[in-house]
């Protein structure tokens, strides 16, 4: 099991890294074969589909800021909880600010890299703000 420490640490470096608008580096985060799963959808499987899924996110708000809410640290899963924070600015974007919170769900790796990750937002109040803006 890894220590509640260093999955701490791990979980700023992503933050940090949600926040570099370099998807790679969050691809980085996951396993070779790791997956991310937004919302049900169809899973995010390697770094490829990572980044892309990842850079989706970057493109769409240029000002990006993810935010470390907590996490949850329990003995076979870590619950990352985070708020998303932009302008959706990027190509076809409604000029309009987004504040979302949510959550993922990981399955860690011996190597401490993420194996899983199942995330999950409000996508209702996500597609509203989109709209309407987050006031």
């Amino acid at each position: 099991m890894i220590d509640r420490d260093e999955l701490r640490q791990f979980a700023m470096r992503y933050t940090a890294a949600w926040c570099s608008q370099d998807a790679a580096i969050v691809a980085a985060f996951f396993l070779p074969d790791g997956t991310l799963t937004i919302n049900g959808g169809v899973p995010s499987i390697g770094a490829p589909a990572i980044t892309a899924a990842a850079q989706g996110f970057m493109t769409a708000f240029p000002d990006l800021v993810i935010m470390m809410d907590r996490l949850v640290v329990e003995e076979t899963r870590t619950t990352y909880h985070w708020t998303l924070m932009g302008t959706n600015t990027g190509p076809g974007g409604t000029g309009k600010p987004v504040r979302i919170s949510g959550f993922e769900v990981w399955r860690m790796s011996e190597e401490c890299l993420i194996a899983e990750s199942k995330g999950h937002f409000d996508e209702a109040e996500y597609r509203r703000q989109l709209e309407t803006g987050s006031q």
